[in-house]
């Protein structure tokens, strides 16, 4: 049976050790409770509530799924319990404002938190993972009176948020929505549509969901200029902030999906419920890009949380399996076979997995960090940190959930047949893995955002950011003789990456299609140095604790082994995205329409 033990040892290797998370606390304002004492007790305790209460739900959630009932929707058995413990162990509110019910902790400890969740249970974490988003954007971008009425329940948890972008005619392009908000003589807003693909949209866990919704005002113009932002509750909230009557907001039917079956995935009816204007008018995608960045790094988690389960439930199968004998002789002769973890094959399999997940987990809790300081920074440190997100938050939620993805299906690949049947639990994490490419804009969308808009129409700017402080790290580092073989690699290719993105450039101003052409190699291009980034001070921290002298010489040994298996083995993979983005779109572009499919002799 599948089973998940949070990596609390790596966890913290990566937050203390490599990326010196309480240094950071301790110029962060407001920073002054995240001891490491605490720290340690919150990631005890979450280790707790997601081995023992959200684990054994996974299957439970995949083989029960949601039941929908004439728009009431019940969830798994054991999901509501499980949130009602996650409500009284205050976990919604970790890092939420005190003056709104929070504990005010940063957001890179409740990320830690989000992480083994995650891991756990994906399917359920989606639930109060949606109400963070929701919450982001009341906070920032809502009135006074709306944050007393909505955020203090959000942040409780006795109430979930959602958002509803898509709908049935429009997906990645919300300029062609046709959901309306007509404006009442009350000041509020009689919202009609329809939405579709709504995670959370309907459910059975919390007493009122509050739907953040795109629309149009009647006299806004055409495309992304013209859409506004609403609050629309599930049921309306009378003076007091308490839950009144039920709104216009139906859930019409529940989607029968490949996977993450345990979420509610819901098609929403609005007919005239009332909404209310949040952030200016007509500026509505602008604010929720607050939710969607959200969602974006939140989906990147699901990516490391795919990659994760397959690792931990892959190596306990290859130490256990025993088929055939190493080639070289036996390994362990009393037996009558050897287990599968002797062969290089599923080595290979098992360090591809290693290396996407503590990889993509030095990645994630440095943008964890990077969310801290856009809150809590100085301004030129608010502004860096901005800088950076804008960059990384595209290649975090595309490459992690492409790599996730490669992840779960080496995992199903170590156990064999075994991994095809249900009860081992890898085809379900292969099945529930393959959204993550698609919701919050899929690679290709990520790709276009990365290329176009955060570094060609910035003219590189941003991209230099990160590019120098990878410069700084090999600088710091070339002259160690211990870390040649990482450092010159990783300087090369940090150079290369502006050369590549230059030559892009060039060829997009003679034909824009270039830059669509090229986008989704330049992305896993991107990935992979980042990735490598990380390696290289995972490895250099690895180092320097060996020479120093530790009682862990096999966790720290390990983490160069893995190193060294990525610079060798996952890293030359830049060079054919190299030659592919530089290929040129004539390649993709020169077919007719008609020529792609010839049916008939």
């Amino acid at each position: 049976m599948p089973e998940y033990k949070a990596p609390l040892r790596d966890i913290k290797f990566v937050t203390e050790e490599v990326l010196d998370i309480y240094g950071h606390y301790a110029k962060l304002p407001g920073a002054e409770e995240a001891t490491p004492d605490m720290v340690s007790a919150i990631l005890e305790e979450g280790a707790k509530f997601a081995e023992r209460v959200l684990s054994p739900l996974n299957r439970v959630g995949d083989q029960q799924g949601c039941q929908f009932n004439d728009g009431d929707v019940t969830t798994p058995e054991g999901f509501k319990e499980a949130y009602q413990q996650y409500v009284e162990g205050g976990w919604p509110s970790l890092s939420h404002p005190e003056d709104m019910g929070g504990q005010g902790l940063p957001d890179s400890l409740g990320m830690l938190v989000t992480e083994m969740i995650a891991t756990a249970n994906w399917s359920w974490g989606m639930y109060p993972g949606l109400s963070h988003g929701a919450m982001n954007t009341i906070e920032q971008h809502g009135t006074e009176e709306q944050r007393q009425t909505y955020l203090s329940k959000l942040v409780s948890g006795e109430w979930t948020g959602t958002m509803c972008l898509t709908e049935p005619h429009c997906g990645t392009d919300l300029g062609m929505l046709k959901t309306k908000a007509e404006p009442k003589e009350d000041g509020s807003y009689a919202i009609s549509g329809t939405k579709i693909f709504i995670s959370a949209g309907e459910h059975d866990m919390a007493d009122n969901i509050v739907h953040i919704v795109l629309a149009r005002l009647p006299d806004a113009p055409a495309g992304t200029k013209g859409i506004s932002l609403f609050i629309v509750p599930k049921f309306n909230v009378d003076a007091s902030g308490e839950k009144a009557d039920k709104n216009q907001v139906s859930c019409g039917s529940i989607e029968h999906k490949m996977g993450i079956h345990g979420n509610a995935t819901c098609v929403m009816n609005f007919d005239g419920a009332t909404g209310f204007l949040i952030g200016p008018p007509n500026r509505g995608l602008n604010c929720m890009f607050t939710f969607m960045n959200t969602a974006r790094l939140g989906t990147a988690m699901q990516g490391l949380a795919h990659s994760e389960w397959a690792l931990q439930n892959s190596v306990a199968y290859a130490k256990d399996r025993l088929q055939m004998r190493s080639l070289s002789g036996p390994k362990a002769p009393e037996k009558a076979a050897d287990p599968i973890i002797v062969h290089p094959d599923v080595r290979r399999m098992l360090l591809t997995q290693k290396a996407f997940a503590e990889g993509g987990r030095a990645l994630i809790h440095y943008c964890s960090m990077l969310v801290d300081s856009t809150k809590h920074g100085t301004d030129d440190e608010k502004a860096e940190a901005d800088e950076l997100m804008s960059l990384l938050t595209p290649i975090a939620k595309a490459f992690l959930t492409e790599t996730g993805f490669e992840a779960a299906n080496q995992g199903l690949q170590v156990f064999g047949g075994h991994g095809f049947i249900a009860e081992w639990g890898m085809e379900q994490n292969v099945r529930d893995c393959r959204i993550s490419m698609l919701y919050e804009g899929t690679t290709g969308i990520q790709a276009l955002d990365l290329l176009g808009r955060k570094v060609l129409m910035t003219q590189g700017a941003t991209l230099r950011r990160f590019t120098k402080i990878v410069h700084k790290f090999c600088k710091e580092h070339k002259g160690d003789k211990r870390f040649k073989s990482y450092i010159t690699a990783l300087d090369k290719l940090n150079s290369e990456w502006g050369d590549v993105t230059m030559k892009i450039g060039m060829k997009a101003m003679r034909n824009k299609e270039e830059v669509g052409a090229a986008s989704v190699d330049y992305l896993m291009f991107s990935g992979y140095v980042v990735l490598a980034y990380f390696w290289a001070r995972m490895a250099v921290t690895a180092r320097t604790k060996l020479a120093e002298g530790t009682d862990e010489v096999g966790f720290y040994t390990a983490k160069l082994q893995t190193a060294t298996f990525y610079y060798e083995r996952i890293l030359p993979r830049t060079k054919a995205h190299a030659e592919a983005m530089l290929s040129g779109a004539d390649n993709l572009l020169a077919m007719e329409e008609d020529n792609f499919l010839f049916l008939n002799a």
